[in-house]
C-alpha cells in the first residue's frame, strides 16, 4: 500500500512538472527572440498587407505592447476566423490577435486579455437596401430572407437571439466572401459595424445599412469587446501581456491606433469599461 501511494504521488508530481514545462513563458519568448501570432485577415481588426506585414487594431496594439515588455518580433500567420481557437489550442501559434469578442463560451477554451476594443453590429446589403432592413430582428420577421455570417463569428448568436432561424443563416469562410455572397445568394451579411463599413467602402453594388439598430439581447443592446486570446496554460505570458496592455490603453498612442481604424472616442473609452472577468462571466 505504501509503495502504491508513493508511486501515485510521483506520478502526480511528474504530471504537474510536464504541465508546467509545456507552458510558454515570457522569458522563453524573449530567449527565442520572437512570438508566433495569428490574424484572421479581416479589415480593420487584423489583416496582412500586400508586402507581407501585419496591420489592423489587433496587430498594431500587440506589436506595441510586446515591444514594451521586450519582445521585438512577431511572426504572423493568416487563418480563417473559425480556426483561430482550434489553431491556438493545437499550438500552431502562440496567441491570436483578431479582436475576437470576449464571450463566456470562448472563455471556456482560451484565456483572453483585458478588452482591447469595443464595437457594435452592422448589416451589409445590396445597394439601395431593397428589403428595407434596419436591424437583425427584421430578418427574423420574414422567413424567406437569408443572412450570411462568417463561420465561427459570434454574430450568429445575436441573430438567433432575436429569432432568426438556422435555415435562414448561410455560413461563409471569411469576410472576403461577403460581397459576392450578398450579390448572389443572400439578402444581407451580418458582422460588426467596422467590418461592414470597411467592406462597403467605395463599393457600387453593396452598402452598409444606415441607420442601423444594434440587436437587443437580454434587454440590452449588443456590444462586442475584442481581446487577444492565449492558451490557458500560458498564464504567466498572458498576465505579463495583460499588465502591459492595461498600461498601454492609457496612452495617446493607443487612442491613435484605434482612431486610425475608425473607432469612435466612445468605443475606445468603452473598451476600458468592462473587465475580462465580467465578460467571461457573461456580465
Amino acid at each position: 500500500m505504501q509503495i502504491s501511494k508513493i508511486t501515485g504521488l510521483s506520478a502526480l508530481a511528474l504530471a504537474i512538472g510536464l504541465t508546467s514545462a509545456s507552458a510558454l513563458t515570457l522569458d522563453e519568448v524573449k530567449e527565442q527572440g520572437y512570438i508566433r501570432a495569428a490574424t484572421a485577415n479581416e479589415v480593420p481588426y487584423s489583416f496582412m498587407q500586400p508586402d507581407g506585414t501585419s496591420a489592423g487594431i489587433g496587430p498594431d496594439v500587440a506589436t506595441a505592447v510586446f515591444k514594451s515588455i521586450g519582445v521585438e518580433e512577431i511572426n504572423w500567420t493568416v487563418t480563417p476566423f473559425g480556426t483561430l481557437i482550434p489553431g491556438l489550442k493545437a499550438k500552431r501559434f502562440d496567441f491570436a490577435a483578431a479582436e475576437q469578442n470576449i464571450s463566456a463560451e470562448r472563455c471556456k477554451q482560451v484565456a483572453f486579455s483585458e478588452p482591447n476594443s469595443s464595437y457594435g453590429e452592422g448589416l451589409l446589403v445590396k445597394k439601395g437596401n431593397p428589403k428595407k432592413l434596419t436591424t437583425y430582428a427584421d430578418i427574423a420577421k420574414d422567413p424567406s430572407l437569408k443572412v450570411a455570417v462568417v463561420s465561427g463569428a459570434n454574430n450568429v448568436d445575436f441573430l438567433r437571439a432575436v429569432g432568426v432561424k438556422d435555415d435562414q443563416i448561410v455560413f461563409i469562410p471569411a469576410n472576403a466572401d461577403a460581397i459576392p455572397t450578398v450579390q448572389s445568394r443572400v439578402d444581407a451579411y451580418a458582422a460588426t459595424e467596422l467590418t461592414v463599413s470597411s467592406l462597403a467602402k467605395d463599393q457600387a453594388a453593396v452598402e452598409q445599412v444606415a441607420p442601423f439598430s444594434d440587436p437587443i439581447v437580454k434587454d440590452a443592446p449588443v456590444r462586442n469587446y475584442g481581446g487577444f486570446a492565449f492558451r490557458p496554460e500560458d498564464k504567466e505570458l498572458r498576465d505579463a501581456f495583460n499588465a502591459a496592455l492595461v498600461a498601454f490603453r492609457k496612452t495617446d498612442e493607443y487612442k491613435t491606433i484605434l482612431g486610425k481604424y475608425g473607432l469612435s472616442e466612445q468605443s475606445i473609452a468603452a473598451a476600458a469599461e468592462k473587465t475580462v472577468a465580467d465578460l467571461c462571466a457573461g456580465k
